[in-house]
């Protein structure tokens, strides 16, 4: 998942709470690696890197979902947002937008009433997906991985971000980011597990030890390079599930 507004791309060294949809084959997924998953439903994320998107291709070749990089902060939105984001709508591809957090910037209410202002919303028409928090090691200044913030103010900060984008829109974010960001930046803590989790571990061979009270992941982003524009993911359940899911199931 990109972070940077045109060139820069996430140092992948650094690199839900779904229970009522749990199945056999979801589970299974959890302990083997995308060639063993491959009947799970797939998907992708992109932002300004990817530019135009072939949507018609992109479903030719099984992309099921996407996840669209909306915002930053407070002061920048994917001038190609609006494209990606109804390319997506009109080929009959699920869609859901993300932010890209800077807890140093500005408050975690702050920057979700800006992301709901500029693309990140959500409907229960069964074609959109709950918006999504991508909160991750700081590209701007690696002196400073987690923002400046100890993890207590950490955790408050998403917690302020998905109370607002919960009271706005009605769902709570769905919260990407890496087992290592997460116990290094919030010291492992559970008080988000009751948001979906959308897991990073690309090239490997599963999903990996799941932080932060986790059962199980929700999506995975599995690789950066693959069939579909931009990074590869895998939903956790059958297609019927992440329809349900995106009506709110």
């Amino acid at each position: 998942m990109a972070y940077a507004r045109t060139s820069f791309r996430r140092a992948r060294p650094f690199a839900g709470s779904l229970a009522a949809l749990a199945t056999v084959a979801a589970v299974a997924a959890q302990q083997s690696g995308p060639a063993a998953a491959a009947g799970l439903p797939k998907g992708h994320d992109v932002s300004s890197h990817q530019r135009t998107v072939d949507w018609g291709k992109a479903k030719a070749r099984g992309a099921t979902f996407v996840y669209v990089k909306a915002t930053e902060s407070t002061s920048y939105r994917n001038p190609y947002f609006d494209a990606q984001y109804g390319g997506a709508e009109n080929h009959g591809i699920l869609h859901g937008a993300y932010h890209f957090a800077l807890p140093n910037r500005s408050s975690g209410a702050a920057q979700a009433a800006y992301f709901v202002r500029n693309g990140g919303g959500w409907q229960a028409d069964g074609r959109t997906l709950p918006p999504a928090l991508d909160v991750e090691y700081n590209p701007y200044d690696r002196r400073h991985r987690c923002y400046g913030l100890g993890k207590a103010r950490m955790v408050d900060w998403i917690r302020s971000f998905s109370d607002e984008v919960e009271r706005l829109v009605g769902r709570p974010p769905v919260i990407y980011t890496t087992a290592h960001w997460w116990k290094a930046c919030t010291g492992d803590s559970r008080a988000l597990s009751a948001n979906p989790l959308w897991i990073a571990r690309p090239g490997a061979s599963n999903a990996g030890s799941l932080p932060g009270g986790w059962p199980y992941w929700t999506f995975w982003q599995h690789g950066t390079r693959g069939s579909l524009p931009g990074d590869q993911n895998l939903f956790n359940g059958s297609l019927a599930q992440l329809r349900k899911f995106a009506r709110g199931g």
